[in-house]
């Protein structure tokens, strides 16, 4: 999907948000990412160590991604966009 704009379904964006991402979403959002790349959800024994500061460094990038953007916009509210979530995958799953 080379120049596709579709995201893994499983990272949720993480900016702009009433309140902030607390630090266990961003690892959350990290570590799926590091599962996508790797393709696997639980490395073999011998790759957990690499898997793990792979999903550390991801998430200390994220932060630091986080919390240097900034945006004329007003905070999202959590409440509302999840509410949002929940009403599409209801009728999508209907």
């Amino acid at each position: 999907m080379t120049g596709s704009k579709v995201m893994c379904r499983n990272i949720k964006p993480l900016f702009n948000f009433d309140p902030p991402a607390t630090d266990e979403e961003i690892r959350d959002a990290a570590l799926q990412f590091v599962r996508k790349l790797s393709g696997t959800t639980k490395p073999a024994k011998r790759n957990e160590e690499a898997f793990e500061r792979a999903v550390s460094s991801i998430a200390a990038c994220a932060r630091e991604l986080l919390d240097s953007l900034e945006t004329s916009q007003p905070a999202r509210n959590r409440e509302e966009v999840a509410a949002k979530a929940r009403e599409r995958s209801a009728m999508r799953f209907a």
